[in-house]
């Protein structure tokens, strides 16, 4: 007699198909969150750390540049609402002089130096002893007695440690220098925070301003570069310089306290620049 086997059908109830799609719902919910929330995250992260590198780069360069500028060349002007600029001019070279004309002392075209480590470029200027900005800024390097004055040439000597300046003409510095010190100088430098949260850069503009010009007399953004962004204006505390001018016995002082802040998150430098006051 011969047994007959029973094949049974195998398959998913409606039921079975129901419950495995809210749990593969429920699974790609939970890890579409968790690629939501790590892409969010990173997206943040990188844009704290852009910020970070952006104003430790303007405020590294910043601080460098006021540390090399000229005694007594720095001056701070600001609008209440607006910006905050800070003014200096930077040392491109500077070394001691041996023999140059000097009031009372009669004019003289030629003077002997000790050459600048830098070298000296005619297209800079020779500066002595400044003792306020005015004697920067308001300054006549083509005039017969000043404390800036314009340079034709440089001789080096058979010893290339001196050499021999020859000027345009007939002159004399104004007054001269306890160290016999003297400075080569270019263009000036600003450095301005505006209330829209930019730190800007100018250096392509007249530096002989009795007055320290605005942002718009330096050319405004077009002849600027940006160096970060982000800064908040406190209203407590006010903008984010504070100048104190050198005197015989201390150095100047420049102190920088910009804050920034992106993605909800604020911090806030600490920076004291010294100027050394040796003109």
């Amino acid at each position: 007699m011969k047994s007959l086997n029973k094949v049974k059908a195998s398959g998913f109830t409606l039921v079975e198909m129901v419950m495995v799609i809210i749990i593969l719902g429920v699974l790609v919910l939970g890890v579409s969150s968790f690629v939501i929330l790590g892409t969010r995250i990173f997206v943040e992260s990188t844009s704290v750390d852009q910020v970070l590198s952006q104003s430790r780069f303007a405020m590294e360069r910043m601080t460098r540049e006021v540390r090399n500028a000229v005694p007594n060349s720095l001056r701070v002007t600001e609008s209440p609402t607006t910006f905050q600029c800070i003014e200096f001019v930077p040392i491109q070279g500077s070394a001691s002089y041996l023999d140059i004309p000097i009031a009372p002392a009669a004019s003289a075209l030629t003077g002997t130096v000790m050459t600048a480590s830098q070298g000296i470029n005619t297209n800079q200027r020779m500066l002595v002893y400044p003792l306020q900005p005015a004697h920067i800024y308001s300054a006549t390097p083509t005039a017969a007695e000043s404390r800036m004055l314009d340079i034709a040439s440089f001789t080096a000597d058979a010893d290339p440690r001196s050499g021999t300046i020859t000027f345009d003409g007939l002159v004399r510095f104004s007054e001269a220098s306890p160290r016999s010190r003297y400075f080569m100088v270019a263009n000036a430098v600003s450095y301005c925070f505006f209330a829209n949260g930019d730190i800007r850069r100018y250096d392509s503009y007249n530096m002989f301003n009795d007055l320290q010009p605005s942002p718009d007399d330096m050319g405004g953004d077009d002849d600027s570069a940006l160096m970060a962004e982000n800064v908040v204006i406190n209203n407590t505390t006010g903008w984010p310089i504070f100048y104190t001018p050198g005197t015989l016995a201390n150095n100047a002082v420049v102190q920088l306290t910009p804050q920034f802040s992106v993605n909800g998150q604020e911090f806030q430098y600490q920076h004291q620049v010294q100027v050394v006051n040796v003109p």
